[in-house]
C-alpha cells in the first residue's frame, strides 16, 4: 500500500459517502469499484463529519442550548452526506418491516416513497441522536463534544464495512453489488483503523469503560441488524449498509450519553 493509493481511496470514499466535491484526479483509471477503498471508510467518516463536529464545538463554546447544538450538528451532517445513510435506514425499515417475503421486501426497498416504518425509523433516529448529543454537550467541553462526534463518525463507517463484508448480496443488480465486495485485507484494515481512531478520539474525554461500552453497543447493534437482514432479505443491499451506519451511530451515542 502506497500513501498515494490510500489518499485516492480516501477521496473515493468521501465522494461515495457524501456530496463533498472531490478532485477528478483521484478517479483517473478507476473502475468504480470500492473493494479496496472501503479500508478508508473510517477516515472518510471523520473528514465528512468534521464540519458538523466543528459547528457543534463552536455553538457549545458560545453556550448554545444543548438541544439546539445537537440539531444544528445533525442538520449540517445531513446536508454534507445528502441524507445518504438516513435514506438507507428509511428504505430498510419500510422493506424489512412491511415486506411479506424476500421479494416484496426488496421491491419496497427500491421504492423511493417513504412509508410508515421508514418515517418512524427516521423520527427515532434523529430523536435519539439529538437527545444523546444534547446530553453530551451538557457533560463535555466544546472540544470534547467535537472529538466525540468524530469518533462516532468513524465507528459508524466502520460498522458499514463490517456489515457489508459479513453478509452476501441480497440482489445482484443493486448499488452495493455494482461496486464490488470488500477485500478481506481492506476489511481488516477498516476494522482495526476504525477502532483505533474512535478510541484515540474518545479516551481523552471519557474512560476506558465508556469506550468499551460504546464498542460493545456498536457490535451488538450490527450483529442484531445482520441477523434481521439475513433472515428477511437474505443479505445486504446498499440500503442496509446505510442503515447499519445509523444503527451503529445511535448505539454509540446512546452508550456514551449513558456513561460519560
Amino acid at each position: 500500500m502506497t500513501i498515494q493509493d490510500f489518499i485516492d481511496d480516501t477521496a473515493r470514499s468521501v465522494a461515495f459517502l457524501s456530496r463533498v466535491p472531490v478532485p477528478q484526479r483521484h478517479f483517473i483509471g478507476h473502475d468504480g469499484r470500492l473493494s479496496r477503498a472501503v479500508r478508508a471508510f473510517p477516515l472518510a467518516g471523520v473528514l465528512i463529519v468534521l464540519p458538523a463536529a466543528a459547528l457543534a464545538a463552536i455553538l457549545s463554546a458560545l453556550h448554545g442550548p444543548p438541544l439546539l447544538v445537537a440539531f444544528a450538528a445533525l442538520a449540517l451532517q445531513v446536508l454534507v452526506t445528502g441524507a445518504l445513510h438516513e435514506d438507507g435506514l428509511s428504505d430498510s425499515a419500510d422493506g424489512i418491516g412491511g415486506g411479506r417475503d424476500r421479494e416484496s421486501a426488496l421491491a419496497i426497498m427500491k421504492d423511493s416513497r417513504v412509508g410508515s416504518y421508514g418515517a418512524v425509523a427516521l423520527v427515532l433516529s434523529f430523536g435519539l441522536r439529538a437527545a444523546a448529543i444534547a446530553a453530551l454537550a451538557a457533560a463535555l467541553t466544546p472540544s470534547g463534544l467535537g472529538m466525540v462526534l468524530l469518533a462516532v463518525a468513524a465507528a459508524g463507517r466502520t460498522a458499514m464495512v463490517w456489515h457489508w463484508s459479513l453478509l452476501p448480496p441480497a440482489r445482484r443488480d443493486g448499488v452495493a453489488a455494482s461496486v464490488g465486495e470488500p477485500e478481506s485485507g481492506a476489511t481488516r484494515f477498516a476494522l482495526i483503523s476504525g477502532i483505533v481512531i474512535a478510541a484515540l478520539l474518545l479516551l481523552p474525554h471519557g474512560t476506558v469503560l465508556s469506550v468499551l461500552v460504546a464498542l460493545a453497543a456498536a457490535i451488538l447493534a450490527v450483529l442484531a441488524f445482520n441477523r434481521v437482514a439475513l433472515r428477511k432479505i437474505g443479505g445486504h443491499t446498499g440500503d442496509t449498509i446505510g442503515a447499519t451506519e445509523q444503527f451503529a451511530e445511535m448505539a454509540v451515542l446512546f452508550a456514551l450519553a449513558m456513561t460519560l
